[in-house]
């Protein structure tokens, strides 16, 4: 006789315990977090909601219009359903246990990115896992996926004009999106992308749009009558600049003060950055020589920029474990059997990228 019901390995439901008795837990729409909060597209595609599919009487509909403004409707819907585990199963082929695969999609909507950019630890390393997913896995991303990418995308954007924190790192990602989306609508076709070619002509004129208020984005001057960085003593503002592993940061960090600038053209500084992000093998290859056959170190680093990958560093990344195959942020934890620490792997964003390819 087949069985049925349910698969007895499967997790199972959520229960939680009542005075009347145990009640299964279900996730109504309502319930949402603002993780999956739509994207606020009424400044460019002016809809009204209540009147979005209503024609007066002895008016004629236009069935493109109706359409165009239907596929905006749909695009600003929240998604369905929220995940409070903040862990993912990876997994690439079927099991007795298990059935099907993870995708790149479903990792995107199970862990709590939209809380991660709120982490200075974790914004650089989101915001560079973004930056991948728009080069080369955008058209992998099912509906709600693209929602969630872009409403999370929404909120670094939000971030970096409230709190002025990284500017340069999402103008490039947008930059790299923006390329992506018109190669796609406008050289490739319809057919690539999930979902009407409206609706991606609207996400790129936000992008755009994103991009100017970037562009137009001012500092303000911070005024403080305590101590300022050029206050320090001169060995403590070099040991600061020893400590960036960003050549653009040493370099935007010299052009605050005739002295940081000085600091910030040491050779040595620049060939110990050489040496932690490239290796020797790579030096014999690309030498760089001043006319008194000294090594330029500063511009010897951005020649192996070109042909090398720098070495990346970030604050707090994902983790994941080989024991259980979960992938995780390490301070929300996982539901792991082995108590092994070196069974946990942190995972740089070209790895997750890696690791739903198939």
């Amino acid at each position: 006789m087949p069985f049925l019901g349910q698969d007895w390995r499967s997790p199972g439901w959520s229960w939680t315990k009542t005075e009347h008795g145990w009640k299964r837990i279900v996730f109504y729409g309502h319930d949402l977090e603002d993780n999956n909060r739509e994207i606020d597209l009424n400044v460019l595609c002016s809809s009204n909601k209540e009147n979005l599919f209503q024609c007066d009487v002895g008016d004629v509909c236009d069935l493109p219009t109706t359409k165009r403004k239907k596929d905006f409707y749909n695009n600003n819907t929240k998604s369905q359903f929220v995940f409070t585990d903040k862990w993912i199963y990876v997994q690439k082929g079927s099991t007795k246990e298990r059935h099907g695969y993870c995708t790149l999609g479903e990792a995107l909507n199970r862990l709590d990115f939209s809380s991660a950019i709120q982490d200075l630890r974790r914004f650089n390393y989101v915001a560079k896992l973004f930056q991948l997913i728009a080069r080369s896995q955008l058209t992998s991303l099912s509906g709600a996926a693209q929602k969630n990418y872009f409403n999370i995308l929404e909120k670094i954007v939000r971030k970096v004009l409230e709190d002025h924190y990284n500017p340069r790192l999402v103008k490039e990602l947008l930059q790299d999106l923006s390329s992506t989306l018109h190669s796609l609508t406008v050289h490739v076709g319809r057919c690539v992308l999930v979902g009407n070619v409206n609706i991606w002509l609207c996400r790129l004129e936000t992008i755009l749009n994103w991009q100017q208020q970037l562009n137009n984005l001012q500092i303000p001057k911070q005024i403080s009558n305590g101590m300022s960085l050029s206050d320090l003593p001169l060995h403590t503002q070099n040991k600061i600049l020893y400590k960036l592993s960003d050549a653009y940061d040493i370099i935007n960090l010299g052009q605050a003060t005739p002295t940081l600038h000085i600091l910030s053209e040491n050779r040595i500084l620049w060939k110990k950055l050489c040496h932690f992000h490239f290796s020797d093998k790579q030096f014999c290859k690309n030498l760089v020589l001043t006319k008194s056959d000294n090594v330029d170190w500063k511009l010897m680093y951005f020649t192996l920029q070109k042909h090398y990958p720098v070495k990346e560093q970030y604050g707090d990344t994902l983790h994941f474990c080989k024991h259980c195959s979960i992938l995780f942020w390490k301070d929300c934890g996982h539901p792991c059997t082995a108590n092994d620490p070196d069974s946990l792997m942190p995972i740089s964003p070209q790895h997750f990228i890696d690791l739903f390819k198939f």
